[in-house]
């Protein structure tokens, strides 16, 4: 669990927590709620009937103290207690191979996907119309007003009612649930089609995988609309532990919260402390609109906002505690200023309040635009700013290679923050703004950790600040790429080598296991390993001499270390880090020209001959493999022994036996998938990352993704697991698993 508590101060809140009902698990039936045992009978003793109704109760419990901790914020049992029942129930499915579909432990994260799919929406998720100025707000009642008495509609109440609540500054999604069971996410894109973030939302806990209720209590579909966010507290020890890794920190929440939810492998994002409000609903099939009072069961979707906030609740989904209902728009202004006031109190960030019709009928009558909707509007926080002198400017080197240039600033006050520093973005940035050592300039803050210039308000300086055309750190020429500047050392600078080290050593790359970013660090800091290569003359003494470590874990990285040292060509070339070359484009590089060294006396013409690969990714290939560090670093890492091995087509080891078979994965197979597309395009066949009408088999591992099974049931594509796809593989002579 997360240190996270969102809620503010309730007087509910000091009430006996016997007296709350029981959402998911019932105290007085599951011995797994309140007082939970943290000892439990080994596995090995339980047959397979005890197993499966302990691990259902264990779900139920589990769900139900997720929900009181990331919903309610009022956890019932401590963190060591929980953690064992997760543990537990682990176990379980594990010894017991037991359905994990719906299971709290899928809040780990599932294998990596391979790309973000564009989904369509159940409903446009449009914008709103927003204004600092109270008097549009009072513009926008005067409208409402206006139109709802000209189409003669009834209001309930015979009044228009307001719904106000915090505008969330984080990443809308919509999420989809059907008979209750979560079964995607996306995010909203264009309004109308978004990301498809099924497997990364699932990881939230606060977001429930089945909803409160029986089946025949909640809507056939339900889509909702919420905003995912990282809490303040949450964020600063993100950006802690990034900058003690030596990566980039996040400029605010916001950037985190996106970026994380877009992140191609869910386990990335189960380590990260997303959280979720919800606050609209798109879709509510399965009855008519009834009366917010009852009479036809929560199946009933709601006539009003508030009505549905409340149903929202009732089902497990976490709504804001801040939200109102207001008769008058003036006392909606008066909330806005009211909650300006707290703004920085809040475990989140908010950026102004949003203003909402809450009769659904009136709603629908007031329609909306092409872009927003006419029954809602947000009445913003002004700005923060201040005005400063810049004193000095200074490049930094991310992790990638990227620079990024930091205006130190004279100390300035912003929204009752200490503002010493601003980011300048990217030379581009520099050149737009003109701005330079000495100049006067105002600074923007608005929740950014990171504040950055918006304009320069008086110029002292001659012209604009002269970007370095030499890294900083290792005295590469840098490279312009539109407004951005890159450090053309790549494997060569220190800057940029720890990355470099914990790319070498992914799973889906050399799997290098104990290269993790705690080891390459402490590797850094005892000056142990200044480049690539240096892995590879890593001692058994030195490193059992480090904090920490001993014979055992120094043998065992040198044995890792070892085992790499004869990669795939594949491997080797998803190792390297190069622009825009993951595992699909390494196996196609290899599969197109066999040997390391056909690659490196390639051309970007011979490049772009490779499948997959177009005009731009083949110039960042060459200029990467061109690259004089590059060169030196590949050719230092040959003569320390790390050999790649050619890489044999079906036709070169005379099989073929899957010519003209396209085969997709999906899910958590024995050995990382891949391997497994390697075999299949070793043998003649074709691997790729998504299901169409050419694909012939979809083979499914363990915690699958929705989309490709679901793309797969389209297109009539035969579904086999890792058992069946090794049993055609051994019809062919073909061993599974591969020996690596």
């Amino acid at each position: 669990m997360s240190d996270e508590q969102d809620r503010d101060d309730d007087p509910s809140r000091d009430a006996d927590p016997d007296d709350e009902p029981a959402r998911y698990a019932d105290p007085a039936e599951n011995p797994y709620v309140r007082e939970p045992p943290i000892e439990f009978t080994d596995v090995a003793e339980l047959d397979a009937a005890t197993a499966r109704e302990q691990a259902e109760r264990l779900r139920a419990a589990i769900r139900e103290h997720d929900y009181r901790y990331y919903v309610e914020a009022y956890p019932i049992v401590s963190d060591a207690a929980y953690d064992a029942l997760f543990d537990r129930l682990v176990a379980l499915e594990e010894a017991f191979d037991l359905p994990t579909e719906d299971s709290p432990t899928r809040r780990v994260g599932g294998e990596p996907v391979a790309e973000l799919e564009a989904v369509e929406h159940t409903a446009p998720m449009l914008s709103i119309d927003q204004t600092t100025d109270p008097d549009d707000v009072r513009e926008f009642d005067d409208r409402v007003r206006r139109e709802l008495a000209e189409s003669e509609v009834t209001v309930a109440g015979d009044a228009i009612e307001y719904v106000c609540e915090p505008k969330f500054d984080g990443l809308s999604v919509e999420v989809v649930y059907e008979n209750g069971e979560y079964v995607r996410a996306a995010t909203r894109g264009d309004g109308t089609t978004g990301d498809d973030v099924t497997e990364q939302v699932a990881t939230i806990r606060a977001v429930p995988g089945r909803l409160r209720g029986a089946p025949d209590d909640v809507p056939d579909i339900l889509a909702v609309r919420g905003e995912v966010y990282i809490p303040r507290d949450a964020f600063q020890e993100l950006n802690r532990e990034r900058q003690e890794r030596g990566e980039e920190p996040f400029a605010n929440p916001r950037n985190a919260a996106a970026g994380t939810l877009r992140q191609l492998d869910p386990t990335v994002v189960a380590d990260r402390p997303l959280s979720v409000f919800f606050f609209d609903v798109l879709e509510w099939t399965g009855a008519t609109p009834g009366d917010d009072s009852g009479g036809g069961g929560p199946r009933e979707r709601p006539a009003t906002h508030w009505g549905e906030l409340d149903a929202l609740e009732g089902f497990g989904l976490r709504r804001n505690d801040r939200t109102e209902l207001v008769t008058d728009i003036e006392d909606a202004i008066d909330y806005r200023d009211r909650t300006a006031e707290v703004r920085d109190e809040l475990a989140y960030e908010i950026d102004g309040i949003v203003i909402k019709v809450n009769d659904l009928a009136a709603c629908e009558t007031l329609g909306t635009t092409s872009r927003s909707y006419r029954w809602a509007f947000a009445y913003k926080f002004p700005p923060r700013t201040e005005t400063t002198t810049v004193e000095e400017i200074v490049v930094q080197v991310g992790r990638t290679g990227r620079l990024t240039p930091v205006a130190l600033l004279d100390p300035v006050d912003v929204g009752g923050v200490t503002v010493s520093r601003a980011t300048l973005h990217n030379p581009a940035e520099i050149e737009t703004l003109n701005v330079n050592v000495g100049d006067r300039v105002r600074v923007y803050r608005a929740g950014d950790v990171i504040p950055y210039i918006p304009a320069v308000v008086e110029k002292r300086s001659e012209g604009a600040y002269e970007f370095p055309e030499a890294c900083p750190v290792c005295d590469s020429p840098v490279e312009r790429d539109g407004p951005l500047a890159y450090c053309t050392g790549g494997l060569g600078c220190p800057a940029q080598l720890e990355r470099a080290i914990e790319h070498w050593a992914r799973r889906d790359a050399l799997d290098v296991e104990g290269l993790g970013p705690e080891t390459v660090e402490q590797l850094r800091a005892a000056g142990l390993v200044e480049s690539l290569p240096d892995l590879y003359r890593l001692d058994r003494e030195d490193l059992a001499a480090l904090d920490g470590w001993g014979e055992t874990s120094a043998e065992n990285l040198l044995a890792e270390l070892e085992a790499s040292r004869n990669p795939p060509l594949p491997e080797f070339l998803a190792a390297l880090g190069i622009p825009d070359v993951g595992a699909a484009t390494a196996r196609n590089l290899a599969a197109h020209f066999g040997t390391l060294d056909a690659l490196l006396a390639a051309s970007e013409a011979d490049l772009q001959a490779v499948e997959d690969v177009g005009e731009t990714v083949a110039a960042e290939i060459h200029e990467f493999l061109d690259g004089e560090r590059n060169r030196e670093t590949i050719a230092e890492l040959r003569e320390l022994g790390v050999d790649p091995q050619p890489y044999e087509t079906g036709a070169e080891s005379g099989g073929g036996e899957f010519e003209g078979l396209t085969f997709v994965f999906t899910g958590a197979l024995s050995v990382p998938r891949s391997e497994a597309q390697a075999v299949v395009e070793r043998h003649g066949g074709n691997a790729t990352g998504s299901v169409s009408g050419n694909t012939d088999y979809l083979v499914v591992g363990e915690d699958p993704g929705r989309s490709k099974r679901r793309d797969a049931e389209e297109h009539s594509v035969e579904t086999i697991d890792e058992a069946a796809f090794a049993s055609l593989l051994a019809d062919h002579g073909i061993e599974w698993p591969p020996e690596s």
